[in-house]
């Protein structure tokens, strides 16, 4: 008998509406994206856990809510938005979906540089929802991914040359070889249940203070 497969969790969504409603047939597109919005979502399994407005309160309700993804609502430029949302995401990233009728390049550049995972033109209808969101999750994953990887190969080139520094204190303090002092090294790393790159910042610290 095959064991139950793990229950998915729903993936929690805030909408945010940056479209202005001035006017009757301005108001009645925005209804119609609205529903077409909702209705996507909903069908596609997922939570709307909220709908906020584009004001300068958006980055603490982001932050109140933690969402696992944003998506935007804007017919026309969004960059006064998207500093918000830069804001409220600066620490705690997340995917980034536009809809928007801006088909300005500037605007795109714009959002793409503030973070958005998908700049999707035009194309705010019901089924078209979940591909969508489903390739900006992947895009920003991967994005995630690749800047885990380039923040580790920064952090090993540092504490390489923090581990050469210490080498070569070692080495003119006790008279060691380079590959003594190594071995000093990886010793103290050791026996201290530190990180080379540590215990390298340690001998180093002590070398100022002397």
């Amino acid at each position: 008998m095959k064991s139950p497969s793990p229950v998915q969790r729903t993936l929690r969504i805030v909408v945010v509406n940056t479209a202005s409603c001035a006017g009757e047939q301005a108001a009645a597109a925005q209804a119609r994206r609205n529903t077409a919005l909702r209705i996507g979502l909903l069908e596609s399994g997922y939570d709307i856990v909220a709908s906020l407005p584009a004001d300068i309160f958006l980055p603490e309700r982001i932050a109140q809510i933690q969402p696992d993804m944003i998506i935007i609502d804007s017919e026309s430029d969004a960059r006064d938005v998207l500093e918000h949302i830069v804001i409220a995401t600066r620490d705690e990233p997340r995917p980034i979906v536009l809809f928007t009728d801006d088909q300005d390049p500037s605007s795109m550049d714009a959002a793409l540089g503030a973070g958005v995972s998908a700049y999707i033109v035009a194309g705010l209808q019901a089924e078209r929802v979940k591909p969508v969101l489903d390739v900006a999750m992947a895009r920003f994953k991967r994005e995630r991914r690749l800047l885990d990887e380039l923040s580790d190969t920064r952090r090993q080139l540092a504490d390489r040359k923090l581990v050469d520094r210490a080498k070569g204190v070692l080495m003119a303090r006790s008279g060691l070889t380079e590959e003594q002092a190594y071995q000093k090294l990886r010793s103290m790393a050791m026996n201290k249940n530190m990180k080379l790159g540590e215990v390298a910042q340690r001998i180093l610290d002590v070398e100022d203070l002397l």
